[in-house]
């Protein structure tokens, strides 16, 4: 029975077109993974300079948002494995170029930055896309497994890249790191370019772009379940950037050491694979429902940093924060493909990969002055309160409610 049901789960793994598409995104993240840690070092090494590394890092971020829009709006009107095909392309030049700098001693910061910025553009034309292209790899029934199984992938290759990518700074140094990022986009773009689908349904190629994004938009704002969503997680990933990068890392400085936030930080990560497999098995009708109050696991951090700052305390509520987030991904992955129209799913996945990241910079940079202003306890409750806000808006949105699952 257990054999039977793992087969199951798994099937879409049968599929040569999703086969493709996962290999490429476990490879893509594998490589970023490994990156993030060499990069970091790498302009450490040239700088010694946080200041630095911040604008090296947030140029990539900055050009991701500034772009995102527009990478929808171009995989709503193009072969969506072209694009993924050529983004990938151009992000295994980027980074090559990175590799080189630093392996030579020609790297600069201002360098580093206009080729982070062109990584993070890279990324942009990327994620609208695969995320977009994913439906068109399975039939409907499948969906919720097979993003199950993009998402279990995605981790495992996320806690994998950070380990392997701390062992080979220590070892060969961040260049090399770095080259090695380069060569996972190359194998991830020949992944992609191995996704053989039928053509989709495209926006209307004589449309100005301000028009498609206005139509993209007007899909957004059409479905109260979708703008809630968005407009609460640009709130819900502000909470979560600030005490999980700013307020944590403090507090734990403060108390309980760098170690153990390392093991919280690696809780979390381990209820992310638990939720993906978690979510493999849930069959429920209001699955976006479920999602949604999955998410007020992600709570119990700010709370525990508030009033039971220790290590097995926190590490518990990181794996269930890990948990909720992985099995709501799944469930907001597969309800905006099954309901989102073909022709502009990539746009309004864009629409939300912006809510999603656009609050992130500006809570982490807000969250030591309103410590300083009311106290670290009250900012930590104050944030526990809006989390679990954000998630009574959603689960008492119409929308929200009475969305069901399409019977297949």
């Amino acid at each position: 029975m257990t054999t039977t049901a793992h087969r199951e789960e798994l099937s879409p793994l049968r599929i040569p077109a999703f086969r493709a598409l996962a290999a490429g995104r476990l490879i893509d993240m594998l490589g970023n993974s490994v990156a993030t840690v060499a990069l970091a070092f790498a302009v450490l090494d040239l700088t010694g300079s946080l200041t630095y590394l911040g604008l090296v890092v947030g140029a990539r971020t900055v050009a991701n948002v500034v772009f995102v829009l527009f990478g929808g709006v171009l995989a709503d009107r193009m072969p969506r494995r072209l694009l993924l095909v050529s983004s990938t392309g151009l992000a295994a030049v980027s980074q090559a170029a990175v590799a080189t700098v630093v392996l030579t001693g020609i790297a600069s910061v201002p360098l580093l930055v206009v080729l982070s910025a062109v990584n993070g553009l890279a990324a942009a034309v990327a994620l609208p896309a695969s995320a977009a292209l994913l439906p068109q790899t399975v039939p409907e029934g499948a969906r919720q497994r097979a993003n199950s199984v993009i998402r279990l992938g995605m981790n495992a290759a996320n806690i994998l890249g950070v380990s392997v990518g701390g062992i080979l700074v220590a070892a060969i140094g961040p260049g090399q790191g770095l080259a090695i990022d380069a060569l996972s986009f190359a194998i991830a773009g020949l992944c992609f370019a191995l996704v053989r689908v039928g053509p989709h349904t495209t926006a209307e190629r004589s449309e100005s772009l301000t028009r498609q994004l206005r139509d993209g938009w007007t899909e957004v704002r059409s479905r109260d379940w979708v703008w809630i969503v968005v407009l609460t997680f640009l709130v819900l990933n502000a909470c979560f950037g600030a005490y999980m990068e700013v307020l944590g890392p403090y507090i734990a400085d403060t108390s309980f050491g760098r170690r153990d936030w390392g093991f919280i930080v690696g809780a979390q990560g381990v209820g992310l694979l638990f939720g993906a497999l978690l979510a493999m098995r849930i069959r429920v009708p209001r699955l976006l429902l479920l999602g949604c109050a999955c998410m007020a696991s992600i709570a119990l951090m700010p709370l525990m940093l508030a009033v039971w700052p220790s290590t097995v305390p926190l590490m518990l509520a990181a794996f269930a924060a890990g948990l909720g987030l992985d099995v709501f991904a799944v469930a907001w992955d597969t309800s905006l493909q099954q309901h989102i129209p073909e022709d502009k799913l990539a746009r309004v996945v864009s629409y939300d990969i912006l809510g999603s990241v656009i609050a992130i910079p500006v809570a982490q940079i807000a969250a030591p002055p309103v410590v300083h202003a009311i106290g670290l306890g009250p900012t930590l409750w104050v944030m526990t309160l809006v989390v679990l806000g954000c998630v009574l808006a959603m689960v008492t949105t119409s929308g929200v409610r009475s969305l069901r699952q399409p019977r297949v």
